[in-house]
């Protein structure tokens, strides 16, 4: 690393008065001077370390903060997989234009992680004071250490882009101003000083926590967050692409000229972002959650029974695997994280919890109604025979005329049954023989909704229709907010017991977010190798060996090729069927599937917003107008493709392909006191 150094003179200023005392514990108050004033008290023991610790951990926002109310992220809202009419959802106003670099809800973020780093930078320079501590303890904080500061400038640079390293430096506020006006270091090295930080972290921290200490960092994190960063680095908007040079051609630093962002392929990357998922994988402690298949499953569609996904069992095929529950129950809170293999990293979410009553219609079950999901997303899900849409409608698979007859049960999940006094409507065939995910993941005209904890009849198992008469639609809804404007709202969160009415009984499930999961991993790994046109041999410095990379290689035990074993795992999980081998063999083909199975897999996740980036597609798009079903309407009228029809609708598309979304905004008041300290593109200075 070329500069471990800086601090922002106006970060310094506002350290001081900005949250109250906390009486409970002195050791949360962020209060520059005061601190200052105990660090006698901090740093005589061990537990005052460790609650000094994991006070400067509160600072992290939870990650399931996604949805709505959102000050760290834009989220989903700020993609073209959701949209909604509701207050609170920054990521349409961030792309509605509302923003400036010095009035929106993210500039406080910036200051937080900086303070995360302060207090991870005193304990590195003052742990020894502790005189408690044995050299193991000594070891494990900073571990902890390494890892709150890794993710601390992880964060800053998902959203910001380049920001400025500081290396081991304390806080000090007597200095010249000249000590504060230093630059924001280059892409490049940022991501190789938090790789730097996580790896370190990962030596020593613990495989496994307790279930009472779930959401502290695990060595699996450390690693999974390496293996996250090094495929963004990899990726044409970091790379060297078409997009790095138009969007970031002239994003260059003052003082010296040099490119923020490199211009230059590097085909190297894409090895080392290979490496850093395999290793992951390779620890042999995760593996994708799967439900064995019973009476109740979902049989096998006709034209897939002879395929391997119904004649061979999990990994290699699904014959044992009950695709709904496998999928469903990481998200809903039917299962609990701490025994799920998949979750590499997470975290109780209430902000997870408070979003899925936004996904039930105000009529019957006094929710918000308004969390809509695009048509782009629903026409992307498959078939269950692992078509396309496109696909199947040629011999009448997929249909967009008529209704089902007859109902479907499967897995729990209640498909056209006979409506509970509610919308006594037939499921259109658009929404029939979809796959799995699709059924765990939208709510569509038409679909059933359990609400099983309250004991009012009138508030629990209700049909609804989300045309504009229905007991979900636009002219039921008291509030102009709270209606969904594409006719599909979000149902992968929610669980057949909630039920937000506020009925006797009637209760939320608790939820968790999912930061990682092992399903990341495996379709990161595939699609780094994807990328390689020679072999390479990258150097795993965490544990010493050597990982020889290619794009043909057979590294897993059936011996078949890596990139076909470790993608079709995700699509085995929920009873699709695997890749042809000629869309394994020809690297464009493939890539076009993997963007394609991560928007799904991954739908409201927050993932999107960071792939559209670093593809490079994130203008192409933000250019596609957000279409739904014809909410204005009732009957077969509605089912017809149209834009959403609502002028913050209208609002959010125009102009949001604009490349100054790409990035955050710095603080206009760090740019205004910091001469140093250059602007994103695009935004004011």
């Amino acid at each position: 690393m070329k500069t471990k150094y800086h601090i922002i003179i106006v970060f310094v200023i506002s350290c001081i008065g900005m949250l109250p005392f906390n009486a409970c514990n002195f050791l949360d108050v962020d209060d520059y001077f005061n601190e200052t004033l105990k660090y006698d008290s901090i740093f005589t023991s061990q537990r005052n370390i460790e609650r000094y610790l994991w006070g400067a951990a509160n600072a992290f926002p939870n990650e399931g903060q996604i949805f709505f109310g959102g000050t760290y992220t834009p989220g989903i809202t700020a993609t073209d997989e959701a949209f909604s009419l509701g207050t609170s959802y920054t990521g349409v106003d961030y792309l509605s234009g509302i923003y400036t670099a010095s009035s929106n809800p993210y500039n406080n973020f910036y200051r937080d992680m900086y303070r995360v780093i302060r207090k991870a930078n005193t304990i590195f320079a003052r742990m020894d004071e502790a005189g408690d501590l044995t050299n193991s303890e000594k070891q494990l904080l900073r571990s902890y250490a390494h890892f709150l500061r890794g993710y601390a400038y992880y964060q800053m640079l998902m959203l910001y882009g380049p920001v400025v390293i500081i290396g081991e430096d304390l806080l000090e506020t007597n200095e010249e101003p000249e000590y504060y006006d230093r630059a924001r270091d280059t892409y490049d090295d940022c991501v190789e000083y938090i790789c730097s930080e996580l790896e370190q972290a990962a030596v020593f921290l613990p495989g496994t926590h307790p279930a009472q200490y779930y959401g502290r960092p695990t060595r699996g994190a450390a690693l999974a967050l390496v293996a996250r960063l090094r495929l963004i680095h990899a990726s044409p908007l970091y790379n060297g692409g078409s997009a790095a040079r138009s969007v970031f051609g002239d994003f260059r630093r003052t003082s010296d000229g040099a490119y923020y962002i490199r211009q230059e392929y590097n085909e190297r990357r894409w090895a080392v972002a290979a490496m850093a998922a395999k290793r992951v994988i390779d620890l042999q402690q995760y593996e994708l959650h799967w439900i064995e298949r019973y009476g109740e499953s979902k049989p096998f569609p006709e034209a897939i029974r002879n395929l391997d996904v119904a004649t061979r069992p999990f990994p290699l095929g699904s014959i044992n695997v009950d695709g709904y529950r496998s999928y469903k129950n990481i998200f809903d809170g039917e299962m609990q994280p701490t025994k799920n293999p998949e979750i590499i990293w997470g975290c109780n979410s209430s902000p997870v919890s408070e979003n899925s009553s936004r996904c039930f219609p105000t009529e019957q079950f006094r929710g918000y109604n308004n969390m809509s999901i695009t048509q782009k997303v629903v026409d992307a899900y498959r078939m269950d025979d692992g078509r396309t849409i496109d696909e199947a409608i040629v011999d009448g698979y997929y249909s967009e005329t008529g209704t089902m007859s007859g109902a479907e049960n499967f897995s729990g999940y209640k498909l056209n049954p006979t409506a509970n006094g509610g919308d006594n409507l037939n499921v259109h065939n658009m929404y029939k023989n979809r796959e799995m995910r699709f059924y765990a993941s939208v709510h569509f005209d038409g679909v059933w909704f359990d609400g099983l904890t309250s004991s009012n009849t009138g508030v629990k198992e209700k049909k609804v229709s989300y045309q504009y008469s229905g007991w979900g639609g636009k002219l039921k809804e008291s509030s102009p907010g709270n209606y969904t404007t594409s006719g599909y709202t979000l149902r992968k969160y929610v669980h057949p017991d909630d039920n937000p009415s506020g009925s006797e009984g009637a209760k939320m499930t608790g939820k968790h977010f999912p930061t990682i999961r092992y399903a990341e991993i495996l379709l990161s790994y595939a699609e780094a190798l994807n990328q390689l046109t020679e072999t390479h041999t990258v150097r795993d410095e965490v544990y010493g060996e050597d990982y020889v990379l290619s794009r043909d290689m057979t590294s897993n035990a059936y011996g078949v090729n890596d990139i076909g074993f470790y993608f079709n795992q995700v699509r085995y999980r929920v009873c699709l069927p695997g890749l042809k081998p000629e869309e394994v063999n020809d690297p464009g083909t493939f890539q076009n599937l993997i963007e394609r199975e991560r928007m799904i897999e991954f739908m409201c996740e927050n993932r999107r917003y960071f792939d559209v980036r670093r593809w490079g597609i994130y203008q192409q798009t933000e250019r596609e107008p957000m279409l739904g079903m014809n909410v204005d309407v009732d009957g077969d009228a509605y089912y017809t493709r149209v834009p959403l029809n609502h002028a913050t609708a209208r609002e959010r598309q125009y102009g949001s392909d604009n490349p100054k979304y790409i990035l955050l905004p710095l603080p206009l008041n760090e740019i205004r006191k910091v001469a140093g300290l250059d602007q994103n593109p695009e935004w004011e200075k």
